[in-house]
């Protein structure tokens, strides 16, 4: 597939996905008790829990899950500029992270969470908002009983990379839904 079809196709799936996504929040307790974090991640994605705050604010999407996976999608602006005339290292940072995180999120059972221990990014390519889309592509690497750890990369359309990322995140139970 060449470049053009690629973008075209990322285009059409970010739509399809937005169309869906009318509320922003953090879904209540009572909405994710009982599911997976896959569960809760495929929800978000078909509209049926809101999408997280941070992805309106800095304009990025999930576009794909599987388990030990997760794509995120963004579009570079002016707004996410540095002072040095390139998209700021953070937003970059943000949408890696947000892939690897919720590739290690798709392998939590019911009743499991996790936060980040470590993050390491390396920048490889400048981006501005010449570049249409880029993705970010987070993997599993291993998920232990306490330990996952996961690999991702941002890429354009055109296959160029821009950063890759790994993490370290901790696992251990939810904390139980408090009465008010």
């Amino acid at each position: 597939m060449n470049t053009a079809d690629t973008l075209a196709d990322w285009q059409a799936r970010q739509q399809e996905v937005e169309a869906r996504q009318h509320e922003v929040g953090v879904a209540r307790p009572d909405q994710v008790v009982g599911r997976s974090g896959l569960q809760i991640l495929q929800a978000m994605v078909a509209g049926e829990l809101p999408r997280a705050p941070i992805s309106r604010t800095l304009g990025f999407v999930i576009v794909d899950l599987a388990e030990g996976r997760a794509v995120f999608q963004g579009q570079p602006k002016f707004d996410h500029y540095n002072p040095l005339g390139t998209v700021h290292g953070g937003w970059i940072a943000t949408l890696l992270d947000s892939a690897v995180g919720c590739a290690v999120h798709t392998l939590m059972e019911p009743g499991k969470t996790y936060t980040t221990l470590e993050l390491k990014i390396n920048y490889v390519k400048a981006i501005t908002h010449k570049v249409p889309l880029v993705r970010a592509v987070g993997e599993v690497i291993h998920r232990g009983g306490r330990i996952a750890t996961a690999e991702g990369r941002l890429v354009g359309a055109d296959g160029t990379l821009y950063a890759h990322a790994t993490t370290t995140c901790l696992i251990f139970e939810a904390q139980p839904p408090t009465k008010p």
